[in-house]
Formats: C-alpha cells, structure tokens, sequence
C-alpha cells in the first residue's frame, strides 16, 4: 500500500529519477539555490542596506522598506510570469542561464548608482533577473525527481539555503563600507558561474518541442485556478505566513544590531552578522537534512512543519526578552534550527500537491509569490511596526504571524 504521500504523485519527466541522475543532479542543485541565496542575503542582508544607510543616514528605516518593498512587488509579479515562460517553452536551462548573467549586468549597475530613486529601479531589476534565474531552478525538482525521493531532493536545495547565506552575508561583509561596488560584482559573478556551470553539466530533459501558443485568457484562467485547489491554497497560506513574520525580521537585522541589541565593546554590527551567519548556516544546514530525510522515513509532512513553525514563532520572543547579544545567538540558533526543518518538508510537501504536472514551474511561480509577497509587505509593516511600537513590537507581531502558520497546514488534507 502507497503511503498518502504520493496520492496524488506529481510526474516527473522522462528520464528523472535514475540514480546516476540524481548523484550528479542533487549536488549541482545544492550549488545553484546557495548561490541564489548569496545574493539574496548578501546583497539583501548586508551591502543594499548598507548602501541606503549611506546615502540617507537619517531615513535609512523608511528607505530601506520603500526600496525592498517596491522591488519585491516586482519580484511577485515575474516569478510566476517567468516560471509559466519556462513551461511554454518546455526548458528551464536557457532560463537559468539567462536569468543568472543577466543578474551579474543588474548587480553591477545597482553597485554604481548613488541615489535612492536609482537603487530602487536597479534592485528591481536584479530582482526580475534572479527570479527568471530562480522560477526555473525551483521546477527542476519536481520534472526531475521521483515523489519518494524527494525529501532528499528538498533537502539538497534546502543546504544551498545556509550556505549561499553564510557565504553571501560573511562575503558582503568584507566589502563594507568602502567597496560596495566591487562586492556587488563579487555577487553577480558567484550566481552567473553558477548558472554557467549547472547548465554546462545538467541537460534539459524537457518536451521535445515547446508547447502550442496559449490564449492570455486561458492563461489568466490558468492562474486564476491555481490557488483554487485547497491543499495548494493552504500550503501557500502557511508559507507566507511564516515567510511574513521572518522577512519582518530578517530584512532590517543590520539595523537591529546597531540600534536595539546591546553588544559587546568592540563588536561592531555589520561584524556581528558576520559572526551569526556562520552559526546560523550550520544549524540551518543540520535541521535541513536531518528534516529531509525523517520526513521521507516518517512519510509525514505536516506534523513537522507545524512544529517548525511553533519553534519559529517561540524563538521570535528571544530578543524582547534578552535583548543581548547572547539573547541574538540564542534566537539564531532556534530561528535557523526552525527555518531549516520547515523549508525541507514544505518544499517536499509542496510538490505534491502542485495541481498540474505539466505546469509545475508556473504552480511553484504562484507558490513563490508566498516567499515574494511577504517581502512587499514586510517593508512597509516593519517601518511601520518599528515606528510606533520600536523593534520589540516587530518580534513580538514576527512570531504571531509564524504561530498561524503553524496552524494553517492543518488544512491541507491531500498530504500526511
């Protein structure tokens, strides 16, 4: 009897799931989403704050929140554009290769502009080019990968996570304050070799032709209909709400550091994100594989998202309460040992219940609007929040978001 896992499986392509596949496939994954993750908290984390601090010391807050916000709206809206690109044309490595250059061109003009009004256009331009990059690096697992291998497959993409964070955020650090722009360039040249090296070694096993010209209304319907079916419905729920409450957080970490947390003499802030990374990266890295590879044995999904989540909202608490930086290590080892085992499962869990095989890079483009749409919101709530009620008041509405994430999956009924 097939555990409930695989009803109903999501196909793979022909050719996915051999084991000398796999053993060549998994690790270039690894590599690919680490360095997606390199710019994402590289560049995120570290130089474009720094460089809105720079330019506006006063507002840095506000400008943070209106830059990342305007660009994560963007990000929303081509990610699911560039995964249903993706699908048509029945090829992902053009994409991927495509998407990561033409973010080394984005990173190095974003390095070179000096007003906030033209960080915000070239940070929404890297953002449309790493989402291209991104929305069909995410399909690879599902063409690829057979349902009961995939939460080692999940758990492969999800090491890239704290690797390419460590590597990304210890990298910027180095070129702070005085070489901004020759650190963005470092960050375009890890994702576009990246791209070059996982596209020179993984052949597209795709359709043999692109699929017919599909009708924009059928499309709009086609999206329209995604979110329709309600295991899919709540698992985007679930993600984006703990997606929210960690981007409230996460995105003005630096300025926490600076102007909340108590540190050490002699410790500057951008040197204690250099510090965390690294911690945060091996717990990361633990609790993803360690919740990889028990979901694929338990054969359960949803018991340890939940429980993930729950740990998430609880380590939130951390920093109201010991607002130290032993308090700041303590949360970022429970948030890391939490977002490791909860981006494992939920991303094997969630490619099963995409609701076409045929049309998987679209189905995980909407899904991705659950990672992209928090990072709209999270600006404007957390300037907001920060203003009115200072940074305790962030942690505290952080963990209450992540809290009903946890609760959210028991809505999903297709999965165990």
């Amino acid at each position: 009897m097939k555990s409930p896992d695989t009803a109903p499986p999501t196909a793979t392509r022909p050719g996915a799931g051999s084991g000398g596949g796999l053993r060549r496939l998994l690790p270039l994954l690894t590599l690919a989403h680490a360095a997606l993750f390199t710019v994402y908290m590289g560049v995120g984390g570290i130089l474009l704050p720094v460089q809105v601090e720079l330019l506006d010391p006063a507002d840095k807050v506000a400008n943070l929140g209106l830059v990342s916000g305007v660009a994560a709206i963007l990000a929303t809206l081509f990610n699911p554009l560039a995964g249903l690109l993706s699908d048509r044309s029945g090829r992902r490595s053009p994409w991927i290769l495509g998407g990561g250059l033409a973010a080394l061109g984005a990173l190095s003009l974003l390095g070179a502009v000096r007003t906030v009004l033209l960080v915000t256009v070239a940070w929404c331009l890297v953002q449309a080019t790493m989402n291209v990059y991104q929305a069909a690096l995410t399909a690879i697992v599902p063409d690829r990968v057979p349902v009961e291998r995939r939460g080692l497959a999940s758990a492969m993409v999800g090491i890239g996570t704290p690797i390419g964070s460590a590597v990304g955020i210890t990298g910027a650090a180095l070129f702070v304050p005085d070489s901004l722009t020759t650190g963005y360039l470092v960050m375009g040249a890890v994702v576009a070799g990246a791209a070059v090296l996982f596209t020179a070694l993984v052949r597209d096993r795709g359709k043999a032709a692109p699929a017919a010209p599909v009708p924009l209304r059928r499309q709009i319907t086609a999206f329209a209909s995604t979110p329709a079916n309600a295991d899919f419905r709540w698992a985007f729920i679930g993600r984006f709400l703990l997606m929210l409450g960690f981007f409230s957080v996460s995105l003005y970490q630096l300025y926490i550091l600076q102007d909340h947390i108590t540190l050490p003499a002699g410790l500057s802030p951008t040197d204690a994100v250099a510090i965390t990374a690294p911690i945060d990266a091996v717990c990361t890295l633990l609790a993803t594989v360690a919740g990889g590879l028990l979901s694929d044995r338990m054969g359960r999904r949803k018991p340890m998202i939940a429980v993930s989540c729950a740990l998430s909202g609880v380590s939130m608490l951390v920093p109201v309460f010991l607002p130290t930086w032993t308090g700041m290590l303590v949360f970022t080892v429970l948030t890391a040992l939490a977002f490791g085992c909860f981006m494992a499962v939920d991303t094997a869990l969630v490619t099963m219940v995409l609701p076409s095989a045929d049309d998987a890079a679209r189905d995980l483009g909407v899904l991705n609007i659950a990672n992209a749409g928090p990072q709209i919101i999270a600006p404007f709530l957390a300037s907001l929040l920060v203003g009115t009620l200072g940074y305790d008041g962030l942690y505290v509405v952080a963990a209450l978001l992540t809290l009903l994430g946890a609760a959210s999956v028991a809505g999903i009924k297709g999965v165990r």
